[in-house]
């Protein structure tokens, strides 16, 4: 018997591929036989600013009660600030978080995954410090603690480990380390 979110998943990733232009952020309402009425969001590429405002118009342009809301992840990160904002958005409004086998959740992609009320991993997730706009310099980080945000904080909030911003503070910019199982278990992000 197949799995309803598998088969969620799949009518999903399906009904966003099929859109006639591709974005950083869609958003998509679709009925499944099996689910009832879903409400997908695929985020791709990277995050940048005004991707939450696109998630934000994207969310009220479907309006509707729905039977699951579903973020689909395969990204390579950008925007930390911008995908603390869209996380908080996801999580409010109840949605959870895929990354599907054949995708990849990486960098801040991770504040998304972690925003998931239900968060399954079937692809890759990776860590790294975020890139600071000043450099990597000792100074830098200096200036990034002060930016209007605080990972510890946020992944407290998701009920995910907050640990995580140390493991990630601990990977240089440049580097990627893909987390096991057993870490995304003991991280709370599976």
């Amino acid at each position: 018997m197949r799995n309803p979110l598998t088969q969620a998943t799949l009518f999903c990733a399906l009904a966003l591929c099929s859109l006639a232009t591709l974005a950083k952020v869609e958003v998509e309402a679709a009925q499944h036989h099996a689910l009832g009425s879903v409400l997908a969001v695929k985020v791709s590429e990277d995050i940048a600013p005004g991707d939450y405002e696109a998630l934000l118009q994207g969310i009220k342009a479907n309006p509707g009660t729905f039977s699951r809301k579903l973020v689909l992840l395969d990204n390579i990160g950008g925007s930390a600030p911008e995908a603390i904002r869209m996380g908080r958005l996801l999580r409010e409004l109840g949605f959870d978080a895929l990354v599907p086998a054949t995708g990849v959740c990486q960098g801040s992609c991770v504040y998304l995954l972690a925003a998931g009320h239900k968060k399954t991993v079937n692809g890759h997730v990776g860590l790294h410090r975020p890139y600071f706009p000043s450099g990597d310099s000792a100074l830098a980080q200096s200036q990034q603690s002060r930016m209007r945000y605080n990972a510890q904080a946020y992944f407290r909030e998701m009920n995910v480990a907050s640990q995580l911003a140390g493991e990630m503070q601990r990977i240089e910019p440049h580097k990627m380390r893909v987390l096991s199982a057993q870490e995304l278990a003991r991280f709370r992000l599976n």
